[in-house]
């Protein structure tokens, strides 16, 4: 790693702010916005929200890492304890929309939204 910094002209890594992983946050929630408004798979509409998932798990995380006064008791422990909510509850999204996709993939033949809906009238 020495020789890394070495080539790259820094002998020392300087430390990555706030405001490093709030504009990384907020990158990947308007990518997964952006995935579930432009597609008509319903695969990647869940993709989209996958990833908005993990932008609110980079956002406690964050603000967990740099708060100003470290906290005692069960405060202490708020963003990796609400990050692994997250992520549970994305694992449970991922099982149950898989059983519906399976399920419009049977039924209708296709997983695209906007044939399903056509496909209903």
């Amino acid at each position: 790693m020495k020789d890394f910094l070495q080539l790259m002209g820094s002998t020392t890594a300087t430390p990555v702010g706030l405001e490093a992983y709030l504009i990384v946050a907020a990158a990947l929630f308007v990518l997964g916005l952006t995935a579930c408004i432009a597609r008509r798979n319903a695969i990647g509409i869940l993709i989209g929200i996958e990833l908005m998932l993990n932008a609110a798990v980079l956002n406690f995380m964050a603000f967990w890492r740099f708060q100003g006064s470290p906290l005692d008791g069960p405060a202490a422990l708020a963003g990796p304890v609400m990050g692994i909510f997250i992520i549970v509850l994305a694992a449970c999204e991922a099982a149950v929309a898989l059983a519906v996709l399976l399920n419009l993939y049977f039924n209708f033949g296709t997983v695209e939204v906007d044939m399903v809906h056509e496909m209903k009238e």
